[in-house]
């Protein structure tokens, strides 16, 4: 519930306005005398850390609530992995450079790791169709359950945000101020778009409403966030719920469970928290039938153009 200003005090916003009126004079021209919520310097000091921390938290579950955001699906993944088209272009730029400059070590190595990325181009795709499944299934203009989240930038999140777009349906992306620009990418929905400074604030909305974490392959940023959310389910913190990972290839030359089970540091069920798939069709279907609804939903018919 909204409260308006209609009681008997004035509103914050009116008094920041009748404080405006004082600026020209001589005591108003110190910093002590301007209203603490509107005095930037001050809410940025280290005291004011925990008050930051609240307002992260406050800010996104105001408006998600405002837009009647019932419940998300999480995608993680590389927000190094192009689309196919733009793979294809950084392969052929990759091999062109090693011919200019052959026996070169570095770029022979760049035109391999171009090859692979091409390769996990396809999970691309595989996001993008899993963004049109979800949202055309469980999203519309007046239903948000099951509503596309991710980090907001490119890659994998770009892909599954812009399935969500496909459809016409709303998506979320959680962006995090970093050394290097990151830009939301343009298929999150404005409204929807947030952007962060704390990472833990950042995680606790990754899973306040999901109802599904989808994890595509991906780097540090992927596994920090994959093994954050499997201790809260191991430990008993939140609730079992869909935890697909997209590659049972990739994940296994990456993270050898069997030896983290052999060494005694996982129990042999832990290893159950994960589902491994390869298509959107089989994570919409375990994500369906986990939850009760009709797992044989399509995407509506949507142009890859």
């Amino acid at each position: 519930m909204t409260i308006k200003g209609n009681g008997p005090f004035p509103t914050a916003r009116d008094d920041a306005k009748l404080a405006e009126r004082l600026e020209d004079h001589p005591q108003a021209t110190s910093a002590s005398f301007r209203l603490a919520y509107e005095d930037v310097d001050f809410l940025l000091r280290e005291d004011l850390r925990p008050v930051r921390l609240q307002l992260e938290l406050l800010k996104p579950e105001l408006l998600l609530k405002e837009n009647n955001i019932h419940s998300t699906i999480a995608v993680f993944g590389s927000a190094r992995i192009h689309d196919p088209d733009t793979a294809a272009a950084v392969v052929a730029e990759a091999e062109a450079d090693a011919r200019a400059n052959p026996g070169n070590a570095d770029k022979a190595r760049h035109v391999g790791v171009s090859r692979r990325m091409l390769a996990n181009a396809r999970y691309y795709e595989e996001a993008r169709r899993l963004g049109q499944m979800v949202s055309s299934s469980c999203a519309g203009p007046d239903v948000c359950d099951f509503v596309v989240l991710t980090g907001g930038g490119p890659g994998i999140m770009e892909a599954a945000n812009r399935g969500a777009d496909d459809v016409g349906a709303k998506s979320i992306g959680l962006n995090i101020v970093l050394p290097q620009e990151q830009a939301p990418n343009s298929y999150v929905t404005p409204e929807l778009s947030f952007q962060f400074h704390y990472f833990a604030l950042r995680k606790m909305h990754f899973l306040q409403r999901a109802k599904a974490l989808v994890i595509f392959p991906g780097g540090f940023g992927t596994l920090d966030e994959m093994f954050e959310a499997a201790t809260l389910v191991q430990t008993g913190k939140i609730k079992r719920i869909p935890f697909l990972l997209f590659g049972k290839e990739y994940w296994e030359r990456v993270i050898n469970f069997e030896t983290m089970v052999s060494e005694g540091m996982i129990a042999h069920e832990d290893k159950d928290i994960f589902k491994f798939v390869e298509t959107a069709e089989e994570a919409w279907h375990h994500i369906a039938c986990f939850w009760g609804l009709n797992g044989d939903a399509k995407p509506a018919d949507a142009s890859h153009g």
